[in-house]
């Protein structure tokens, strides 16, 4: 492997992993894409690279200015990290039941965080966020749900990455949350073959699953509208948060140590490898387990650990 000049370029070229093994079907081949080998372990470390490019290219971001972005964990730790690189200082809006993995993440890359209401889950966080952009307009407002360069990184990277190395891909599957994955690499391979079928991953309405948003819910983020969302998904598939840590515990059952929005992406893809009769199903593993461990999603009840999950915010 050839050396890297610093850890931005550490970004992407992440494996995939077939876990056959967990598949319902037979005729049905499961691959995982393993976003949790970016260097803070997560998806987001894409975006959060080509946000700040874009802003440094445009001239908007540059010496002394600050970063500000709401985030329940994964966006704001890979902007903290790539802040601290190139020398920004950086506030990150995050609601006040976020996980202490995520908090200690945060401080160990020097970020600022300011807490938005529990209660309101991250479009609290998002509202306080554009509040504080209006007030400090001196500020670097990147804000990943409308952000361009979201899904255009996808489609860049993460979409020619899963064809060149799985080649007959047949389904993608991904969580919905900035919708920036889904739209991305949805895109890329829908115009790569038009036969492929997109799934999203997404909470009953009113139910909270890490990193995943039901759009029923009120907010939709401008990038699916933008990209045509409505039009690019062949179909959703509801995963509760008892389901997700079921299937986050399998995805332990295949070596695989991830995050719960990563065990929902599972549950999606299972539920669609049910249905059809044959095929290669590729699926997101958004980032890391490490930062769920005070969740005790692999070893406590299960109930109790969904139970948990719907109150403290792990993504």
């Amino acid at each position: 492997m050839a050396l890297k000049c610093d850890a931005l370029d550490l970004i992407g070229n992440t494996p995939t992993v077939d876990v056959s093994q967990l598949s319902p079907n037979p005729d049905v081949r499961l691959v995982a894409k393993l976003e949790s080998a970016n260097p803070t372990g997560s998806v987001k470390d894409r975006i959060a690279k080509a946000m700040v490019l874009d802003a440094e290219a445009d001239g908007s971001l540059g010496p002394g200015k600050r970063i500000l972005e709401p985030s329940s964990g994964n966006t704001g730790i890979a902007l903290a990290m790539i802040a601290r690189l190139r020398g920004y200082p950086i506030t990150v809006v995050m609601p006040s039941n976020t996980s202490p993995e995520r908090r200690a993440m945060l401080e160990v890359f020097g970020a600022e965080i300011v807490e938005s209401p529990g209660a309101e889950g991250s479009n609290g966080a998002v509202r306080l966020a554009r509040e504080m952009a209006l007030e400090r307009p001196d500020w670097v407002f990147l804000y990943q749900y409308a952000n361009e360069a979201n899904p255009r990184i996808h489609y860049e990277t993460t979409g020619p990455e899963i064809l060149r190395d799985v080649g007959d891909v047949t389904h993608f599957v991904a969580g919905l949350g900035t919708s920036g994955t889904l739209m991305g690499v949805g895109t890329y391979l829908k115009e790569a073959d038009p036969d492929i079928e997109v799934y999203a991953v997404e909470p009953p309405a009113g139910e909270m699953v890490d990193g995943l948003r039901n759009l029923d819910d009120g907010f939709i983020p401008p990038v699916y509208d933008k990209w045509g969302g409505a039009d690019l998904l062949s179909g959703k598939r509801i995963v509760r948060p008892r389901e997700s840590v079921e299937f986050t515990r399998r995805l332990a059952d295949a070596g695989i140590f991830a995050g719960l929005s990563s065990g929902a992406a599972l549950a999606g893809a299972v539920r669609v490898a049910e249905r059809i009769e044959g095929g290669t199903i590729v699926f997101i593993v958004c980032d890391g387990g490490w930062k769920y461990l005070s969740s005790q999603a692999w070893t406590g009840d299960l109930d109790e650990v969904a139970e948990g999950a719907s109150q403290i915010i792990y993504f």
